[in-house]
């Protein structure tokens, strides 16, 4: 379903964004790990991925268009409505461990159905070393 319309976005992921991701990573990880988690997601700067890139990254399936949050999406996108930026935990290739959608999947779902190229933004926060990295980066530190 390729639209002409192009997706508008919110400049910042919305508040409610936060808590919401916050109880899918408690499926995942650790309070501590969550907390840390969502700080590094809280400061990370907006960076733009494609729908289809997201998707890959993830290992997760495209919800169909009929899927009554995606066509909630859908619709917002049609009518021009801003949506929300999308929360991402990155990946880790060499240990096999997909990105994490902590918040928005709906959202990516919709934007691939609209134009899988559409670029997305996002704050992505690196898993990384939790306890020895830096938490407003995610960046691991260099040993010496």
């Amino acid at each position: 379903m390729a639209t002409t319309n192009p997706v508008r976005w919110l400049d910042e992921p919305e508040k409610h964004d936060y808590p919401a991701a916050a109880d899918y990573l408690e499926l995942l990880a650790d309070p501590d790990t969550v907390s840390t988690l969502l700080d590094r997601l809280g400061s990370a700067p907006i960076v733009h991925k494609k729908a289809k890139d997201i998707l890959r990254a993830a290992g997760l399936a495209l919800l169909p268009p009929d899927n009554p949050h995606v066509r909630a999406d859908l619709g917002k996108i049609l009518a021009g409505k801003a949506l929300s930026p999308i929360l991402l935990v990155q990946g880790d290739l060499t240990t096999g461990t997909p990105a994490q959608i902590a918040d928005g999947y709906h959202r990516v779902c919709a934007c691939y159905h609209a134009d899988e190229n559409i670029p997305i933004p996002t704050k992505l926060a690196a898993l990384g070393d939790l306890g020895e990295g830096d938490p407003e980066s995610g960046k691991k530190k260099r040993k010496k």
